[in-house]
């Protein structure tokens, strides 16, 4: 799996963010993800040497929406905490960077 397609987006939170004093980061993940896939996709992009990762499903939730009758799903997704070794740590927001162009040239 490619590095930049196992992690999808960063969870900001309050807690993930008293987490992160702690050195715990908290990723959306794709589904097909194991622990070692997001431990090298974070290695990848951040440089940053992973301890433990821990993963969850988190399910699906149902929830009327006011004023109509129309029941509104989110979808199952993956979520990770992610702990580096040491005093390491990231910036989070850099999922959200644009990804480096190939030097390829095309003719």
């Amino acid at each position: 799996m490619k590095n930049y397609n196992t992690i999808i987006q960063t969870v900001l939170t309050e807690k993930s963010s008293r987490e992160q004093e702690k050195g715990k980061y908290t990723f959306v993940v794709t589904r097909e993800a194991t622990k070692i896939d997001i431990k090298h996709a974070i290695k990848a992009i951040y440089g940053a040497d992973v301890e433990t990762v821990r993963t969850m499903l988190v399910p699906k939730k149902t929830r009327y929406i006011k004023g109509r009758y129309l029941w509104a799903k989110r979808p199952v997704h993956k979520k990770a905490i992610v702990t580096l070794k040491g005093k390491q740590s990231i910036d989070p927001s850099k999922i959200g960077a644009k990804k480096p162009k190939s030097t390829k040239d095309k003719k």
